[in-house]
């Protein structure tokens, strides 16, 4: 998964030759690796909310290529209703996910060639062009950023890690798990605990399958298990990804939060890797709308009754952790450290 082989697909790509995109549905894994297609924006919206199509890098692929779908399957004549067309179909896939800025960032990244096109056969030749631009930056970001990250890795360590953050959750290569794959790359001995990440275990779903199946070493435990391990000193380092970064905090998989305040309180370094286009530095925490998911996720598991009905359930599927607690930010443009009043400076250019 990490460079894709001959043949293999990347985790969301543009298919060219049909004028649609294929992806990886991540609910079919590990049993099953599975390659997807959407024909139309609303078969994209469908996959984005059942998660099908997930981690922030990832969404912004998404939305990018959403944008170009849109277009490129457009029927309009008039250009004023093709524009109005695309701005519905930007408006739908930003509802999908609101917490997740990545998304947003790549439909509006596309959507402004759109409207700067004269004709409508330019916009589609446009929009294809920006989408495929942004998933080939991504790969790119990607490395660069794990070649900042590994230098923050000992020669022999293990690292928690929360949620996926991998090849799964970008083009390919990861944030998150690609400073992993770098340090193991140059050579480093990386022993990798990952988190379940209830309720939908994208931990040992998503996150075990891709170490596993690149040979790195790898041990699942339940998230309540973490601070145990930590106290017992068996953990060196968290490195984790993010969905969103705000002037004062962290948005990523709920969980993180609790993960941040026992390494702060055991000593051990708590690093975030993630893309600039991750960053939000116009708003801070309380500004931003956390995702709340049904009830079902965490009520059942397939067709077993986890929770008598009538029992209320809060199923945040993000948490923000204050950037008060986090050692370093790892980026394609570097490392970012506190006091981050001053190493965001770099982020606004």
């Amino acid at each position: 998964m990490n460079v894709p082989e001959k043949g293999e697909p990347y985790t969301i790509a543009w298919e060219g030759e049909t004028g649609s995109i294929i992806y990886i549905d991540q609910t079919l894994l590990p049993g099953r690796c599975e390659v997807m297609r959407c024909t139309t924006v609303d078969d994209l919206a469908r996959a984005i909310r059942r998660l099908e199509i997930r981690g922030a890098p990832a969404l912004g692929i998404a939305g990018a290529m959403g944008v170009a779908l849109a277009a490129t399957r457009s029927r309009e004549q008039g250009l004023d209703r093709f524009r109005e067309e695309i701005r519905r179909a930007a408006d739908l896939l930003k509802g999908t996910r609101p917490t997740a800025v990545n998304l947003s960032w790549g439909i509006d990244r596309v959507t402004r060639k759109v409207m700067m096109a004269s004709s409508i056969e330019e916009a589609k030749v446009l929009a294809v062009a920006e989408a495929d631009a942004v998933a080939r930056e991504d790969e790119l970001t990607c490395r660069k950023l794990g070649a900042f990250g590994e230098d923050l890795f000992p020669a022999d360590c293990t690292a928690l890690t929360h949620c996926n953050a991998g090849a799964l959750a970008c083009r390919c290569w990861g944030t998150a798990l690609g400073v992993i794959r770098s340090a193991v790359e140059a050579g480093k001995h990386v022993r990798v605990v990952a988190c379940e990440t209830r309720p939908l275990n994208q931990g040992s779903r998503l996150t075990c399958w891709e170490l596993a199946r690149d040979g790195i070493d790898v041990t699942l435990i339940p998230d309540s298990s973490a601070a145990y391990l930590m106290r017992r000193g068996e953990i060196d380092l968290v490195i984790v990804g993010a969905d969103r970064i705000t002037r004062d905090a962290v948005f990523n998989k709920i969980g993180t939060y609790m993960h941040a305040i026992s390494a702060h309180y055991h000593e051990i370094p708590f690093y975030v890797a993630a893309p600039v286009s991750t960053f939000d530095l116009a708003r801070v925490e309380k500004e931003i709308a956390v995702e709340e998911r049904g009830r079902d996720e965490l009520a059942w598991c397939g067709d077993q009754m986890l929770t008598p009905d009538g029992v209320a359930v809060h199923n945040y599927a993000f948490d923000a952790t204050p950037l008060d607690i986090v050692d370093a930010i790892i980026t394609e443009i570097g490392v970012l450290r506190p006091p981050y009043s001053r190493s965001f400076r770099l982020v606004r250019g």
